[in-house]
């Protein structure tokens, strides 16, 4: 199989998906960031100095899946219908788990998007806890299930 983002020289471009149908899209991407105890504690009760950090990190999600075509050089801008991005807190990591939902009618997925949307609120948890350990750990950042296209449905085992 071929990778899609690069010509027949090599050259990367944008893949042209004029003659694909529009159809209902949706993914789901998952991840997490681990945080010492004490700083899981300060998230949890609401301590942190800047704020409530899963609320502002929600958000950050939000905007982060609606700007994916400006920070990821090749996808196509996309009108998104829904991001939902839910933080929970994990005393068995300890840390934060984040999952994104992310909709569209198009021509192309919103992979990139749900990834986009977990990612940028792991780091907004980052930015917003880093005083108090930078030694937090984001990680498992993946594509849970995305339904729609020619492709059809995949879902992670």
């Amino acid at each position: 199989m071929a990778l899609s983002h690069f010509d027949t020289k090599g050259d990367a471009h944008m893949v042209d998906v004029s003659d694909k149908a529009v159809t209902d899209r949706v993914a789901v991407a998952e991840g997490h960031i681990r945080m010492a105890r004490e700083t899981f504690d300060i998230i949890g009760e609401g301590r942190a100095k800047k704020g409530d950090v899963l609320g502002v990190a929600r958000l950050a999600g939000i905007m982060g899946a609606k700007r994916t075509p400006d920070l990821i050089p090749l996808c196509h801008p996309l009108p998104v219908t829904k991001v939902a991005v839910e933080l929970t807190l994990d005393p068995d990591l300890p840390g934060v788990r984040i999952e994104a939902t992310v909709k569209t009618t198009g021509q192309t997925g919103v992979e990139m998007e749900a990834l986009t949307a977990v990612s940028t609120a792991a780091l907004t948890v980052y930015d917003m806890a880093k005083a108090v350990d930078k030694a937090m750990e984001i990680g498992g950042i993946r594509v849970l299930m995305k339904d729609g296209g020619k492709s059809g449905r995949y879902e992670a085992e």
